[in-house]
């Protein structure tokens, strides 16, 4: 079904405030073309993460949140708006849970019996979320995870550094970017075409090289060089992978982020072409998904052998070593797949100890100059923040918008707070010229319970514990959040993960500041907690540093 959508721009609204409005906008803004990976298909990205689970549920959903009262609470299911209650003007005006499935039937198998039959589908995270910002999203932190390899691996930049990685998608297509604002040289390899055109088209990626021996010269000669660029073949990484081996070329940094969570619909086996592969899926999924998972498992080995060879190995968080150790374990072989780290434990988990992370806003009004507005007034509130400067200043070059204008920038506990109630003023003084919408990926320190990636190595083994994403979707929910989420299998794949989401308007009412002021401390607070539960000094050390904290921890108080 071909249908194009663009969420509404400026200051006029068609339902009964900027709540739902702002719901309704972000819906359609996760479909825009400019955006979604496949829209045709209700597809944001990461295989088949979608927004809504059909076209009737789309329209439905849509139509309700125009009549939404201020004190009813729409319900979804899976994509499926399934029911209106009476709540309050604080409530959210979105509930929405995703994929969610008892343990024991917690598979792909089961998932997808359902999904036939209509009666599920997979939010990935901000897909079904409404929060997705194009592979924006993603930036700023494969930015901080690559900037925090190059000073833990080489006690400086990156500069002068080979990174290597598969995945041009949604969430792999942030990785050229990122890599060049680290002063890396990147080569990313896709088996879709259209991927590495879409990342040139909106200068995520720098050059769509023919083939691996162009790539190669382009790399040697930037490297000499010192120069960041970033450079996209198309291919299948395991055979790219191969050939760099036997070439003997030197990989300072490799990692993955194809969609490899997904064995059926999100990873090219080895061997088969792109269009075999994708009638593999429809006519023996199978055998498509048996060929998948033993491609991984030696896309693994060859992981560990660029890691035996010299490289930094690590994990991005796709369950590229979880889907391996399947196989392996299938065939009864002995496994090393988690003999490299994830990119959590690896780089980024002392950031969480610190309610730090992915802040996002987006403009309802769909004028550039209201982020170009906060992106100054940002800086101005935080003026210390060197690195938070100099991550605005890339992104105010570098990043295209797709789809209504939005940033991120990675902020932690006690500033999400400022900031959100900032936004809320220049909307309340008409600084901008609409509210803004602030949200964050369901990848956050308090928000996820996901073994194989963001719980990875808990300190005091508590990786599989969801009790806190539920928690922090009760809590977000309580202290009035616009819209919240509770999904299943989101990044890594069913039975793997469980993780919130949450959305908080800010539209320039007193009303709204409160709400902002609770639920923009009680969420990175959440990270907090969870990180002195699991008795992480770095986190108990911010805990004492705090001055009146708006929280207290009964157990470490």
């Amino acid at each position: 079904m071909k249908r194009v959508i663009h969420a509404p721009r400026g200051n006029t609204i068609t339902c009964k405030s900027w709540i739902q409005e702002a719901a309704m906008r972000m819906l359609m803004n996760n479909l825009d073309p400019d955006v979604a990976e496949n829209p045709d298909e209700l597809v944001v990205y990461g295989g088949i993460g979608k927004a809504a689970r059909n076209w009737p549920s789309y329209d439905k959903i849509i139509e309700v949140l125009k009549q939404l009262e201020n004190d009813e609470t729409l319900l979804i299911q899976s994509g499926k708006p399934v029911a209106i209650f009476p709540s309050h003007t604080d409530a959210p005006r979105v509930l929405l849970s995703n994929s969610m499935l008892v343990p024991k039937w917690a598979t792909w198998e089961h998932f997808r019996e359902l999904d036939r039959k209509g009666l599920m589908m997979y939010g990935q995270m901000t897909a079904g979320s409404w929060i997705y910002i194009g592979t924006q999203g993603i930036v700023q932190g494969t930015y901080e995870t690559f900037a925090s390899a190059g000073q833990k691996h080489f006690n400086s930049t990156l500069h002068g550094k080979l990174v290597v990685s598969g995945g041009l998608g949604g969430m792999g297509g942030a990785q050229p970017l990122a890599a060049v604002l680290a002063g890396a040289v990147f080569l990313g390899v896709d088996m879709q075409k259209e991927c590495i055109e879409k990342r040139i088209a909106t200068k995520y990626l720098d050059v769509h090289a023919k083939n691996l021996d162009e790539a190669l010269l382009l790399i040697e000669e930037n490297l000499k060089q010192k120069k960041a660029i970033s450079i996209g073949i198309e291919g299948n990484i395991t055979d790219v992978l191969e050939e760099l081996l036997k070439r003997k070329i030197k990989v300072d940094l490799l990692t993955d982020q194809t969609s490899a969570h997904d064995e059926l619909n999100g990873y090219y086996p080895q061997g088969l072409s792109r269009k075999e592969t994708e009638n593999l899926r429809k006519t023996n999924s199978s055998e498509c998904i048996q060929k998948s998972l033993k491609s991984m498992a030696h896309h693994v080995e060859l992981m560990l052998e660029f890691q035996k060879r010299g490289s930094h190995v690590f994990d991005y968080g796709n369950n590229l070593r979880g889907q391996a150790q399947r196989y392996f374990e299938q065939e009864k072989i002995t496994s090393h797949a988690f003999d490299f780290p994830g990119f959590v434990p690896a780089y980024i988990r002392p950031l969480f100890c610190e309610g730090k992370g992915p802040f996002r806003w987006v403009a309802l009004s769909g004028d550039p100059e209201d982020i170009a507005v906060t992106d100054e007034a940002i800086a101005n509130l935080f003026p210390h923040d060197k690195k938070l400067h100099q991550w605005l200043s890339f992104a105010e070059e570098r990043i295209r918008f797709q789809g209504l204008p939005a940033r991120i920038c990675w902020l932690g506990y006690g500033d999400r707070e400022k900031a959100g109630l900032l936004f809320n003023e220049l909307v309340a003084t008409k600084k901008v010229k609409a509210p803004i919408v602030i949200g964050r990926d369901h990848l956050d320190c308090g928000s996820v319970a996901s073994p194989n990636r963001e719980t990875e190595s808990m300190k005091d083994g508590s990786d599989a514990v969801a009790d806190w994403p539920v928690l922090n979707a009760m809590i977000n929910a309580v202290n009035g959040a616009s819209w919240v989420s509770l999904h299943h299998g989101g990044g890594v794949g069913m039975g793997y993960s469980i993780h919130a989401g949450v959305v908080i308007v800010a539209d320039g009412t007193a009303d709204a500041a409160r709400r902002i002021s609770r639920v923009l401390n009680s969420d990175p607070a959440m990270g907090v907690v969870r990180h002195v539960d699991a008795t992480y000094d770095e986190a108990k050390d911010f805990y004492r540093s705090l001055k009146n904290p708006k929280f207290k921890i009964p157990m470490f108080s």
